[in-house]
């Protein structure tokens, strides 16, 4: 997903006040990387906090602000990572959610690296459930090791997130996580609970 993508389905979802106050905040950061922190937690009370339906995976529109916020800053190598994890380690989870979105869209063109997997873990640790589904976004799917994109998956499916709002399963699922995957839905058939839908496009279904 690209910076102008973000841009197009963001676009409708804005009043006048907020498109204007979100040209506003990103030329600021453009021209001062230090105004990301004065303007970054206004971005859902000046923008909005609905859905982004456009966007897989559970998009906001406080989320997509952040982003493009974030692709303005005119830095880069170290001085980019310290700033981003500033945006991560300081803010609400609204703010952390921000980042993780923002990671996918700037490896893209930056080719980031895996410097930010502290914070993919630390968003999958949690019970937030945006959080966590955002942790396996794009970024979090090409970087996370085999073992740990196999466990935000399963803990994806103990939180109720749909396997469709993460990223990484036409690549990443290999025979371990279908072993995983299997053994859950047999458990959760033996304690007598619905197995989320989704799991059968990994696993046989018993009744097949």
């Amino acid at each position: 997903m690209t910076v102008e993508e973000v841009h197009v389905a963001l676009a409708p979802h804005l009043n006048d006040d907020g498109a204007a106050w979100l040209a506003e905040a990103r030329v600021k950061v453009s021209r001062d990387p230090a105004a990301i922190h004065a303007v970054s937690p206004y971005a859902g009370r000046r923008c909005g906090r609905g859905r982004i339906n456009r966007l897989r995976g559970g998009w906001t529109v406080d989320d997509a602000v952040r982003t493009l916020l974030i692709a303005e800053l005119p830095l880069e190598g170290p001085a980019l990572t310290a700033v981003i994890e500033e945006l991560y380690w300081e803010g609400d989870a609204a703010e952390k959610r921000g980042v993780l979105r923002a990671l996918s869209v700037i490896d893209s063109v930056e080719g980031l690296g895996d410097a930010f997997l502290p914070i993919v873990r630390d968003a999958a640790r949690t019970n937030d459930t945006r959080l966590i589904a955002a942790a396996l976004g794009p970024y979090g799917a090409r970087h996370l090791d085999d073992a740990g994109y196999r466990q935000g998956v399963l803990k994806c499916l103990f939180t109720g997130i749909p396997l469709s709002d993460i990223s990484g399963t036409d690549d990443r699922v290999d025979d371990e996580l279908v072993r995983m995957l299997s053994e859950f839905a047999q458990e959760r058939i033996a304690a007598g609970r619905a197995v989320p839908d989704d799991v059968w496009h990994f696993v046989p279904s018993p009744e097949a």
